[in-house]
């Protein structure tokens, strides 16, 4: 077996002979047809292998002790009981030995990325819809990211927040890795902001409070995401910001890091051009990108937005000028997010 295959194996755990057991799930009622062009396209693009269980395996954090509900768990916080409220219809969703590709019915594709493709699908036996992303184990092991898709299955495993899109699982065969995601209905963010140009106040506003508090979540857990753009927030099926893509996030208990990474557009002063010694930083990147983010969805467009080597001298110059038509609140929330110097984050209640 090779080695990216071993470290997918090392990362989840097998059911052994252990019965089944059942899960309540909310998930909205869709229905997923599977029509003849799209019954073509997984032949040609995702064509289902014989199973091998010596390769493919079920991501064990979803399991659920047999005597505990899965409502009831210890680990849910405060921000999964947000989704309790919510009518959805509840359906059994089934903890299996192994997961496999011939399990899921194929849909329509909903994104491509450098690596792989993500569809839309549908557990046959129980109706469970999600999104599959689709990565080539060869396009990976040649632009040297196994360790980053590696990390990204990592953490977003263990994050559980209505705002964030989940991972339920992962499995892999001798030529793919497929990840098991939540389905976000209403798609791309960055598509609706294109279609709107920019979006009303009270829009922005309600996503710059979902994200800030997706954002509080993932730093009460050292995680850093290092990429926040309109890109990488999908919108779930009420409208809701999902934050999804953790290629580029990072465990962080020390909360320093080095690593220079992300979009230029959004990336910090303190990354582009430390002043300090380690040349580090910590979770504010992701506080910053939230003010460029916001001046983004109220004007339209990044506020540094140039030719790389211009955006990279605005960015160091903290070069933003925010049109007249924004309110005042707006802007002054605008220039305190994306001043370290004024921020304080998380600070006790």
């Amino acid at each position: 077996m090779d080695p990216l295959s071993n470290s997918f194996d090392r990362m989840s755990v097998k059911d052994g002979d252990e019965k089944n057991r059942m899960v309540k799930v909310k998930i909205p009622a869709t229905e997923l047809p599977l029509k003849s062009n799209q019954r073509s396209l997984v032949e040609s693009t995702v064509k289902p292998q014989k199973h091998n269980s010596s390769t493919v395996s079920y991501e064990a954090r979803t399991l659920v002790p047999p005597n505990q509900k899965a409502s009831s768990s210890k680990e849910n916080s405060n921000e999964e009981s947000l989704d309790t409220h919510k009518p959805a219809a509840l359906i059994e969703q089934p903890i299996v030995k192994a997961l496999h590709l011939g399990m899921f019915e194929i849909g329509k594709p909903l994104g491509k990325g450098k690596f792989g493709r993500v569809y839309l699908a549908r557990e046959r036996k129980h109706g469970f819809i999600c999104a599959l992303k689709v990565l080539n184990k060869n396009e990976l092991r040649q632009a040297r990211v196994e360790k980053q898709v590696r990390r990204e299955v990592e953490i977003q495993s263990n994050l559980r927040h209505p705002n964030i899109l989940k991972l339920y699982s992962h499995f892999h065969d001798s030529r793919r890795i497929f990840l098991v995601l939540e389905f976000a209905g209403q798609g791309e963010l960055y598509k609706h902001l294109r279609k709107a140009r920019r979006f009303p106040e009270p829009r922005a506003a309600k996503y710059i409070a979902q994200m800030a508090e997706a954002l509080r979540y993932l730093h009460r857990k050292h995680v850093i995401h290092r990429d926040i753009k309109p890109e990488n927030i999908l919108l779930g099926i009420h409208g809701e910001i999902k934050i999804s893509d953790f290629g580029w996030s990072v465990h962080a208990p020390s909360n320093r890091r080095k690593t220079y990474c992300g979009t230029l557009d959004y990336l910090p002063p303190e990354m582009i051009c430390p002043k300090t010694d380690d040349d580090s930083y910590d979770e504010k990147v992701d506080l910053w990108a939230l003010g460029v983010l916001t001046y983004e969805f109220l004007v339209g467009e990044a506020p540094f937005e140039d030719s790389p080597v211009l955006t990279t001298r605005r960015i160091a110059r903290g070069d933003m000028t925010v049109p007249a038509f924004v309110s005042t609140e707006a802007k002054d929330l605008i220039h305190k997010v994306s001043d370290f110097r004024l921020f304080q984050p998380y600070a006790e209640q």
